[in-house]
């Protein structure tokens, strides 16, 4: 990484209590301006999920270097042992590899992950099976959402 390269990489860190507030209007705002999510709870209950993800020690953030304009917190992936619980990132920092370096710092930090994205979501699909992750299962939607998902996995290949 070029030092250009490595002065605008984002920064990641254990989230805190006082993060959970950013982490709930990623949230909110991927259901918000996502057309085919249904909202199931308010944007206080995403704030309290949230919290709670950040409360068990779950969520890693992705923010802007000290010196860097714009949102602070670009992005979170929450992670309870081997299953990945939401990876999302704030409508600025998509596209940008934000989320490549959170699922990266995830891989590097476990021999096997797994996680659920809808099956609407094409974009996260190609994003998962990119980074290594195969499906392994689909349902017709028995989630809280009552949309089609789609169950990955990724292992640490054998050395």
């Amino acid at each position: 990484m070029t030092a250009a390269c490595a002065a605008h990489a984002p920064l990641l860190r254990p989230a805190l209590p006082t993060d959970a507030g950013a982490v709930g209007d990623i949230l909110s705002d991927f259901i918000d301006s996502t057309p085919w999510m249904p909202r199931i709870d308010t944007r206080a209950e995403d704030l309290a999920h949230a919290a709670m993800l950040v409360d068990r020690g779950w969520v890693t953030l992705a923010e802007t270097p000290q010196a860097d304009p714009g949102p602070r917190v670009l992005g979170f992936l929450a992670r309870q042992g081997c299953a990945i619980h939401a990876l999302y990132l704030a409508r600025p920092a998509r596209g940008r590899g934000i989320g490549r370096v959170l699922l990266a710092d995830a891989q590097a930090r476990a021999d096997r992950l797994s996680l659920w994205t809808f099956a609407a979501n094409a974009p996260a699909q190609r994003f998962y099976e990119r980074a290594g992750f195969a499906p392994v299962e689909r349902t017709d939607g028995e989630n809280e959402e009552g949309l089609p998902d789609i169950r990955y996995l990724w292992e640490r290949p054998a050395p």
